[in-house]
């Protein structure tokens, strides 16, 4: 029950919590119930965003790591032998659509938030 400035704590202690719940008019209840969908809905939205924005930096770590070809220490290096272009041509370009398709749900994600939700809120 979201109506603080209606209730006082004499009326609770009076008429308990639970009656004066049903008390509310239904402008009341419509309130509060739009007010926990959009609270409940904008924190999965922006975790959602966050996800997106975390999975972005891990593939580009991920992409950003494959140049590492000292994979025992910095000392060592892999030999040309070991070396397969075409795996390396392969997953790079893999990672490289993952990231744009990544950046093209955040970037969706966003503007959409920022309608639903407002501009300064992101």
């Amino acid at each position: 029950m979201s109506g603080e400035g209606d209730v006082s704590a004499a009326d609770v202690k009076r008429d308990g919590a639970f009656v004066l719940s049903l008390r509310r008019n239904n402008k009341q209840i419509r309130e509060d119930r739009a007010r926990a969908i959009g609270e409940d809905t904008e924190l999965l939205y922006k975790r959602s965003i966050e996800d997106l924005r975390v999975s972005i930096r891990k593939i580009e770590r991920d992409r950003e790591n494959m140049l590492d070809l000292s994979p025992d220490s910095a000392m060592s290096l892999k030999l040309a032998s070991d070396f397969n272009a075409s795996e390396f041509v392969a997953k790079d370009v893999e990672l490289g659509v993952k990231i744009r398709e990544k950046k093209i749900m955040l970037d969706i994600a966003e503007a959409q938030f920022k309608y639903l939700f407002g501009e300064g809120k992101l």
